[in-house]
């Protein structure tokens, strides 16, 4: 069951169109995406990178970019420490590959995801002391890692964090006292003193932002060391490639700034200078020229995602770092082999998942947790992710890691995952996150891992505050709208609203009472189906439909009498469904036209 909800914001539609040249749909869906007036909509259809936020806006910038330059200056050893999902490796990324620039002495270090876990650890600060390293610059992490920086400290090591991740808290008399670090400096606009206007950003866009400060630091008339100005530029447009990579990887949403540097980023990864990410875009068969938010998210990332999962996260800063096409292919495919194999698993994991809820009658809990002891921990994450979607419930996976039980967890809407698990952090040796993702290693209190995961999956419902209306998936109809008002013009016109993703999802209109006519399957797999249907108003139209095929025969059979969805492939039909579609256009051996697309039914 879901809830269908149709988004009435108002606003000047007219005068919008009117002014930009578009249609008043358009406006309409503009206003939905939380846009306001005339300056905000400008903005959003033709924001460039002059409209993003300077980085010294973000609190301790001026302290770090001091303190990192201090350094640089007296040729010290500087480590990057990063994370091993696609934001942490293209933060370290950025990060290293902007201070290698100044000349730093640098080198990365990221944990691995089965022997250190996420961010820093007792292991990592022994052997940055035993490497002689002076310095350590976090991305992706570091806002929760206090003991461990207060270990570096002591080992007479600065520390400079850079992160984007939710900062640990305590409640007091019912307010919330931010815990932060020893650290030199911390860039972190989650911090509640960050002026910083839009506190969405992921770890690369932080990293990002501080090789801007650092650039422009050094660009002073001033300044003792002298910045090339064209390759200023070169480089940032790299690093702001994968910003926009780490971004959509990340989940952010989709809007003010982070629209735009995805939206520029895409731009300039079609023709990247990058061996390694073209090599990456080679390998999976993607268009260049067609590169979308959703090759990023979908494909590319999930293949620099697989090597932290399966192996070691420094494959992928290898790859990103390649010198000649024939190491840039190598790696990319070796890349692409373990995204296959982890494909495979994640399977295998979600039925699993499925087959323990239902063997201990877990289905209904407002929280579920799922012990997979056999599980490889890194699937974690993308297991709970699958679960999440088929019951729209938080969902935590727990596996059985070197050092006890660790997992991760994903959320809902209505469910802010990490405050909730601040309210039972006694179960936890170490965890973080933010409000739809965490990760978390549990505490050894009971005489069995599943005395522990039972104790765990008790105190996370008891607190849970959850309702049955939450569990309801919502669907957000932009534009009520017969099918017979889509043209190959909004198709086109639809495309200005791009980049799509979280935060601003591909506009959905809805018709109510559609009449099914005939039916086509279609694919190579036989999945997906073609219509001829009438609108509401009576037009004919032709509509397409990706989903679960089998499914809908389910609900025409239901509706209409068994044996009703075969007969809509052997013969006219006249079967009433109300449904939203999507606007595309689809283009064709060159030839373009007007493709609507189903996405719910009723």
């Amino acid at each position: 069951m879901e809830k269908w909800l149709v988004s009435v914001k108002g606003a000047d539609f007219n005068g919008w169109a009117r002014e930009f040249q578009i249609s008043p749909i358009l406006a309409w869906i503009i206003r939905n995406r939380g846009v306001k007036g005339q300056d905000e909509v400008r903005k959003y259809l033709y924001g460039s990178l002059e409209d993003c936020y300077s980085p010294w806006l973000l609190k301790d910038m001026d302290r770090a970019v001091e303190v990192i330059l201090r350094f640089v200056d007296q040729g010290a050893k500087i480590r990057v420490i990063g994370d091993y999902d696609v934001d942490g490796i293209c933060s370290s990324y950025i990060l290293t590959e902007g201070l290698r620039f100044l000349g730093a002495r640098v080198d990365t270090a990221i944990p691995h995801r089965i022997h250190d876990g996420y961010g820093l650890n007792e292991g990592l600060i022994e052997e940055a002391r035993r490497d002689g390293v002076e310095l350590i610059v976090t991305c992706d992490n570091g806002i929760a890692a206090a003991p461990q920086i207060s270990q570096a400290l002591e080992a007479g090591i600065e520390v400079v964090v850079t992160d984007h991740h939710e900062v640990p808290f305590l409640l007091e008399n019912g307010e919330k006292r931010e815990m932060l670090p020893p650290a030199a400096a911390v860039v972190d606009p989650k911090q509640a003193s960050c002026p910083y206007p839009f506190k969405g950003i992921c770890g690369g866009v932080v990293a990002y932002k501080l090789v801007q400060a650092l650039l422009e630091d050094c660009s002073k008339e001033d300044a003792p060391r002298p910045i090339d100005a064209a390759k200023e530029k070169e480089l940032l447009d790299e690093f702001l490639q994968f910003a926009a990579l780490a971004t959509v990887c990340d989940v952010m949403e989709l809007k003010d700034e982070n629209r735009i540097l995805v939206k520029e980023g895409l731009k300039r990864l079609s023709h990247s200078r990058n061996l390694g990410i073209r090599a990456l875009i080679e390998v999976n068969g993607i268009e260049a020229s067609k590169l979308s938010a959703y090759h990023l998210g979908f494909v590319l990332g999930p293949c620099l995602n697989a090597t932290g999962r399966l192996d070691t996260a420094l494959r992928s800063l290898e790859l990103l770092g390649s010198t000649t096409k024939a190491q840039a292919m190598q790696a990319a495919s070796k890349l692409k082999e373990l995204n296959d194999s982890r494909k495979n698993l994640t399977k295998e994991g979600v039925d699993q998942a499925e087959a323990y809820l239902e063997e201990h009658g877990f289905q209904e809990d407002p929280v579920l947790v799922v012990y997979l002891p056999q599980v490889h921990e890194s699937l974690a994450g993308i297991i709970a992710g699958r679960v999440r979607e088929k019951h729209n419930h938080p969902v935590f996976v727990l596996t059985q890691g070197e050092e006890g039980v660790k997992g991760s967890g994903r959320s809902i809407d209505a469910y802010h995952m990490y405050e909730h698990m601040v309210r039972v952090q006694e179960c936890f040796s170490k965890f973080g996150g933010h409000k739809l993702a965490a990760g978390l290693s549990l505490a050894k209190r009971h005489e069995s891992p599943e005395q522990d995961v039972e104790a765990f999956r008790e105190a996370l419902n008891e607190t849970a505050d959850l309702t049955r209306d939450d569990f309801i998936p919502r669907v957000h109809i932009d534009v009520p709208m017969p099918l017979s008002y889509a043209d190959l013009d909004l198709a086109i016109q639809l495309e200005k609203l791009e980049p799509f993703g979280v935060g601003n999802p591909k506009p959905l209109f809805a018709d109510k009472q559609v009449r099914f006519l005939r039916g086509q399957i279609m694919g190579a797999k036989r999945n997906c189906g073609k219509y001829q249907v009438a609108s509401s108003d009576g037009v004919r139209a032709e509509l397409v439909y990706f989903g679960d095929i089998e499914r809908f025969h389910a609900f025409l059979d239901e509706k209409y009498g068994a044996g009703s969805a075969t007969k809509l492939y052997e013969k006219d039909c006249d079967y009433e469904v109300s449904i939203t579609y999507q606007v595309g256009r689809n283009v064709y051996r060159g030839q373009e036209s007007l493709q609507l697309v189903m996405q719910n039914y009723c």
